[in-house]
């Protein structure tokens, strides 16, 4: 059965902390694929700050190039908007009843989970996997069966801060994939 690790986010945009926990994940993790699910919107967060779900599609494919196991998901773009988790992985596993799905999240969203529609079923139904974020500390004893804590590194890079710096006409050329540098530059200078 192939393991499949779901990456969501809204990737607004797409920068180089998630691509070295992309990478982290598909090299350390015993997976054959990392999906980077690109979010039309998060229920949890503002959608006018958000560029157009295509465009930050587009940004994670280009960024992805042609890596073998890490690639770029529009799955959620076909389902009843706002996407909730719970109901996307109930549909992966209908429409890919070989594959099993670990869902990978942040330790600052694991510290908000109980806000999360159908938690408690989300928990239920397979293995989430946790990465360390920045301030959001995580006790390994008080998670759940099927919850665990990845001990990949601690990237403080965020893409509100690539926004700001931006706009703000600030040089981050490393920070975010050569291939789409001068693209999100341009998009969120002129936004």
């Amino acid at each position: 059965m192939k393991h499949i690790i779901l990456f969501p986010g809204s990737f607004n945009p797409i920068h180089a902390g998630h691509l070295m926990l992309a990478n982290f994940i598909a090299s350390f993790i015993d997976c054959d694929e990392v999906w980077l699910m690109v979010s039309p919107h998060n229920p949890l967060k503002e959608e006018s700050t958000l560029a157009d779900a295509a465009l930050r599609l587009r940004w994670v494919t280009l960024a992805l190039g042609n890596h073998p196991k890490i690639k770029a998901s529009d799955y959620e773009f076909s389902l009843p908007q706002p996407t909730y988790t719970y109901f996307t992985l109930q549909s992966l596993q209908k429409d890919y009843p070989d594959a099993r799905f670990s869902l990978l999240i942040g330790a600052d969203n694991w510290l908000v989970f109980n806000k999360w529609r159908d938690f408690d079923k989300i928990i239920e139904q397979g293995s989430i996997l946790i990465y360390p974020r920045p301030n959001a500390p995580i006790d390994e004893e008080m998670l759940p069966t099927h919850v665990t804590l990845v001990q990949a590194p601690i990237i403080e890079i965020s893409s509100s801060m690539i926004r700001k710096a931006l706009r703000e006409d600030i040089d981050v050329q490393f920070f975010l994939p050569s291939a789409v540098y001068d693209e999100i530059k341009a998009y969120f200078r002129k936004s």
